[in-house]
């Protein structure tokens, strides 16, 4: 199995983005992909979640990390089926297919919930510094499981700001502070948000009574290391039921 074999397992080909999608990517950082998931299967996979959460207790999100102001669910991956699709929907794998020059694997695939009064966090990136904007090396996903608004702590990002070469830390006096060019991730459930990931974000306070779900694949070059070393946590059963494709996709 190679990329371009899995990609056409997948269904995807050149026109599973539009170029006017393409280039939003490229230059925005940022691409809104509504209704990826149906009102029902965002609800299904959000009951899942609240399900994990509820049985992990304090130990949601260990495998990976925890976080202060949020919930974390990790290695979602062996968790259910319902999760597959997080890293096998033809256009999330054509988007970071274009953003990753055909070079890329799962990283992880986690969730975070942010509860009510919290989930506030400083820009950053999912890298470790600023790079060249020839050699861009991770790409996320958001799976909003409910909608994303202005009360419930919408993901904010810096559009164009993945072009800069600098990390956030570096660039930014304060990177708690409102940055004046910064928009929020708005939308309904069922969307997926697709954002190169050396562009500046972060998850802004949920002011309503009721966390905020969302599911983050993220996605790196094959050379790199994986958040979740899929190997080494994936279950028998879970890679029994896998196709090679998938397989390839999480480097198993």
């Amino acid at each position: 199995m190679d990329m371009q074999s899995a990609l056409k397992a997948f269904g995807v080909n050149t026109e599973t983005l539009s170029e006017a999608e393409k280039s939003q990517l490229d230059e925005q950082g940022y691409l809104a992909l509504p209704g990826i998931m149906s009102a029902q299967q965002a609800a299904a996979i959000r009951q899942r979640v609240e399900a994990l959460i509820a049985e992990e207790g304090e130990k949601a999100g260990s495998e990976f990390a925890q976080e202060i102001g949020a919930v974390r669910l990790a290695n979602l991956v062996d968790k259910d089926t319902l999760f597959e699709v997080c890293f096998s929907h033809p256009r999330v794998l054509a988007a970071m297919n274009h953003v990753l020059k055909g070079d890329f694997k799962l990283s992880s695939l986690n969730g975070r919930a942010s509860v009510p009064g919290d989930g506030i966090q400083a820009f950053h990136a999912d890298w470790k510094g600023g790079v060249d904007p020839s050699d861009f090396q991770v790409c996320n996903s958001i799976w909003l499981l409910v909608d994303f608004t202005e009360e419930n702590g919408a993901t904010r990002v810096v559009p164009g700001s993945h072009l800069s070469g600098k990390h956030p830390h570096e660039a930014l006096e304060n990177p708690w502070a409102q940055h004046p060019d910064e928009i929020l991730l708005t939308g309904a459930a069922g969307t997926v948000v697709i954002f190169n990931s050396h562009l500046w974000h972060a998850g802004t306070t949920n002011n309503t009574g009721a966390p905020r779900y969302a599911l983050h694949s993220y996605f790196t070059r094959r050379g790199n290391p994986q958040q979740m070393n899929q190997k080494a946590f994936l279950s028998a059963e879970t890679l029994a039921r896998l196709s090679p494709a998938q397989r390839f996709i999480l480097d198993v």
